[in-house]
């Protein structure tokens, strides 16, 4: 059942827990309309098939309905109405997607589930042997929240897809604002929880944020907010943007209201004030492409925890850590999170920060930083280093993101940041082409946003005799540290930097490398940058595919790209329900072709209307994209038509997403402290930075465990391949 609120995402889990019910031979079933269907029972309460489930993998909203109950929630007779409807049905497993009200809800349920079955054979209305059958109920619950409000996990159901409304919508907002240079306050929502409001005005380079967590002091919040918009308005600026969760209050409890920051700032900056409030536009449209494909894993992950636990088992709540699946106690994440309300009306903020985890946090710290509007002046004795920053690789959605954060972040610090254009190609050069320069404040700005990479990239490799000029050029530019921002060409160049620091000692200052590749397939990192929003335009090219496909009974071959990586094929494979995906890693075999056909002809032959397959540029040379057209286009006769979408190069571009802009920033903060700690420091090390299991660390390519023969190996183990056999479950019917 899907209950509450809905919240983009709550489609695929439902999707995934029938899919994966039935591969168990469990019986599932829907409870439709929330505790409403649960209670009132008969047509509400209904069976469900393979089919039933399909095509609403990209629908927003719930296809199962919600509905709130204050009946349910007050009355334990009409609880009772449900049990038996429940037991009646020999339902023993309950799956809740919804908030912690729902939640507990459920709980409420189990924990009554006796004296109502006792109630209930007493009356006659259920015989002593069901009774026995059925003495409790196991519950898991999967969190539908767009505020990613929930202890316990660190993302909700919807909390993603929010985020893409807020920043499409707070990008738009901003040109307008640019070029009547307004000020706009947006409200987006958050009732106790700022995650919206601080990832969004990270995101987007907003101005001001006011967060629940960490509420100002009345009487100075209101100076403060106009002294830094007035400056960003004396540096250049044309818009402000003043972003602020719905539960804003100041630190005597006075709720903040979008009206008053606008009577504020229009009185005391005397411009034109705008008020936007995104209200319900937050949770509505398509789920993106991680709140259909963890949402996938999610539910999958119930179905296996229910075949593992009793009816006696405490309920689970079903989350994510990073990229891994989690299960917590379900009432303790639940009375964690209501805890925090209490401890917002306490004024016990600095506890509120600490539950709310290292990311969040980290997160606020960097906000604080990048709302500044002109950097620091330089400590006392502080030498202001020089570090260069550059892109090299293919382009990658939010190189520019990370490129502008390591710049303010160094020119914050006091230091000089320079920017090469066109990456090593442009180092080679040097200074007396234009290509490196002194970077402002100002000079990034509105970069956060932008898609493509403004310092331009190089992809090819220096030839012998440039490393020679790059080292002049180090040593005439008096640089101290360097940057990388790129894909696998850059590593391949920072490592025979490494390997040539005996002969060119200019060599011997220290550098970092930031993953930015849409492939995915970057050492010592699970997720580089531009890969969600690369993910993301493939998601939404399919599902326009699709509708061709449903129209004209067709089965598409997409060639996705990756190289030798398959992340982008699998991901895109279970966040649009494709019936095969071919990867590098697995390669192509006919024997396999073969059955995919007899997999499609079944498929057309019992009703359905498209197929999808999903192909890896690199999982084969001589079984392409054309030749599996062809093949399936002749094999499947009067039965489907074949087409081909080569998705090419719009999978790198498009401005980036949420998600890759705030990995781009995170990242791009930690490289420049790391670079200012090293220049300080006896050893120097090339290095590159990476996030596995939520930790972000850095690797010494010295150190690096690929180097195998002083070649640069790249990464063989890759974590998303332990979901392969989930895309298989999710697209095969049990036979």
């Amino acid at each position: 059942m899907t209950s509450g609120g809905d919240a983009p995402g709550m489609n695929p889990a439902v999707r995934a827990v029938v899919r994966a019910a039935l591969h168990k031979k469990f019986d599932v079933y829907a409870i439709y309309e929330g505790y409403k269907g649960m209670v009132a029972g008969g047509d509400y309460i209904r069976k469900m098939t393979w089919k039933d489930v399909g095509g609403i993998l990209n629908k927003g909203g719930t296809v199962i309905g919600s509905a709130r109950s204050e009946t349910y929630r007050d009355d334990e007779e009409t609880r009772r109405k449900a049990v038996y409807n429940l037991i009646t049905l020999g339902i023993d497993a309950l799956v809740v997607i919804g908030g912690d009200g729902s939640l507990t809800g459920a709980n409420v349920l189990r924990v009554e589930w006796a004296r109502h079955v006792d109630i209930l054979t007493k009356e006659g209305k259920i015989k002593k042997n069901l009774a026995e059958k059925y003495p409790s109920i196991f519950i898991t619950g999967l969190v539908g929240s767009i505020d990613n409000d929930m202890c316990g996990t660190d993302m909700t159901i919807g909390a993603d897809t929010a985020l893409f409304r807020i920043t499409e919508a707070v990008d738009a907002i901003m040109s307008t604002a640019a070029s009547h240079q307004r000020t706009f306050v947006i409200k987006v929502m958050g009732r106790n929880c700022g995650y919206l409001a601080i990832m969004a005005g990270l995101a987007c380079g907003a101005d001001y944020v006011f967060v629940p967590e960490d509420p100002p002091e009345p009487g100075i919040w209101e100076k403060k907010m106009c002294d830094l918009l007035k400056a960003g308005r004396k540096a250049g600026r044309r818009d402000s943007i003043v972003i602020m969760a719905e539960g804003a209050c100041d630190t005597k409890g006075n709720r903040i209201g979008s009206t008053y920051v606008k009577k504020v700032l229009k009185e005391q900056l005397k411009e034109d004030v705008r008020i936007t409030i995104l209200g319900h536009v937050q949770r509505g449209g398509v789920p993106s492409s991680y709140d259909r494909y963890m949402t996938t894993m999610l539910g999958c992950e119930t179905i296996e925890r229910i075949e593992e636990s009793t009816v006696s088992d405490e309920p689970l709540l079903i989350g994510v850590k990073e990229n891994d699946i989690i299960a917590r106690p379900l009432m303790e994440c639940v009375a964690d999170t209501r805890s925090i309300r209490g401890l917002i009306n306490e004024g016990k903020y600095q506890t509120v920060m600490d539950m709310r985890g290292g990311g969040f946090n980290e997160a606020y710290d960097t906000l604080n930083v990048m709302i500044n509007t002109l950097p620091n002046q330089p400590k006392p004795g502080q030498k202001p280093l020089r570090i260069a920053v550059l892109h090299a690789g293919a382009p990658s959605a939010g190189m520019n993101t990370a490129a502008a954060t390591a710049i303010r972040i160094g020119l914050e610090q006091g230091h000089i940041m320079l920017g090469v254009q066109n990456g090593f190609r442009g180092l080679i050069k040097g200074n007396k082409k234009g290509n490196i320069r002194e970077m402002t404040w100002q000079s990034v700005s509105g970069w956060g946003n932008m898609g493509g990479a403004e310092l331009g990239i190089s992809r090819d490799s220096p030839k012998k005799k440039e490393y020679y000029a790059i080292s002049r050029q180090i040593e005439e530019n008096k640089i101290d540290a360097i940057l990388m921002i790129g894909g696998w060409s850059g590593y391949e160049v920072m490592y025979n930097i490494y390997s040539k620091r005996e002969t060119f000692p200019a060599f011997d200052i220290p550098m970092v490398c930031l993953p930015a590749a849409i492939n995915n397939n970057l050492p010592g990192s699970e997720r580089s940058v531009g890969a969600d929003t690369a993910l993301n335009n493939i998601v939404e090219a399919i599902d326009k595919i699709r509708q061709s496909a449903v129209a004209s009974n067709r089965c598409f071959v997409v060639e996705v790209m990756g190289r030798y990586c398959g992340f982008l094929a699998l991901a895109s494979g279970i966040a649009t329900g494709a019936e095969r995906v071919y990867l590098h890693e697995e390669g192509v075999t006919l024997k396999g072709i073969v059955k995919d056909l007899d997999n499609l002809r079944t498929g057309f032959d019992g009703g359905s209307r498209l197929g999808l397959i999903i192909r890896n540029e690199r999982a084969s040379k001589s079984y392409d994209t054309a030749f599996l057209t062809s093949l399936f286009g002749e094999e499947g006769r009067d039965d489907f038509k074949a087409r081909s979408a080569i998705l090419g190069h719009i999978q790198q571009g498009g401005d980036p997403s949420p998600f890759d802009r705030i990995l781009a920033i995170r990242l791009a903060r930690r490289c420049v402290d790391h670079l200012v700690q090293a220049c300080s420091s006896e050893h120097k090390p090339i290095s590159f930075i990476g996030m596995q299991k939520g930790k972000v660390r850095f690797f010494d390519m010295a150190r690096w465990p690929g180097m195998i023969d002083k070649k640069f190996q790249r990464p063989k183990d890759q974590w998303w391949m332990e979901y392969r056999p989930l895309a298989k479950k999710m697209a095969e019917p049990p036979k």
